[in-house]
């Protein structure tokens, strides 16, 4: 964060948004693999598909839902994880506006259940 905003106030907006965009891919990726972890400590892992298409697809056991998406759209009910997990032990602080500082810092609730999904439209039972 404090990178990106010296390049964007050095007009250098190229790099900035290069830096900036190469860091939320890498703060989606590690809430991936924690995503992974998860399935793997919880053995239900076995099922996840070989390849990268069918996990772009979710066709794995579980879900990771994280705030301010369609599945979880208010990111008021940010505030309750917060109260939870205690974020600021970490260096992670909640804004006014729900927004999670520093900017690539994320949040979700993993659920394990063979049934979760992110809707149900369209799915076979």
């Amino acid at each position: 964060g404090e990178e990106t905003a010296k390049l964007f106030e050095a007009n250098a907006y190229r790099d900035y948004l290069e830096l900036h965009g190469l860091s939320v891919q890498l703060a989606e990726a590690f809430a991936e693999y924690w995503h992974a972890r998860v399935r793997t400590e919880l053995g239900v892992s076995g099922a996840d598909p070989a390849r990268l298409a069918g996990m772009l697809r979710s066709e794995y056991q579980g879900c990771r839902y994280s705030l301010g998406y369609p599945a979880c759209p208010d990111l008021a009910d940010r505030a309750k994880i917060a109260v939870l997990l205690e974020p600021e032990r970490i260096g992670v602080r909640l804004s006014e506006e729900f927004q999670l500082h520093p900017e690539q810092s994320t949040d979700a609730i993993v659920v394990h259940h063979p049934e979760a999904g992110y809707f149900n439209a369209g799915r076979r039972s």
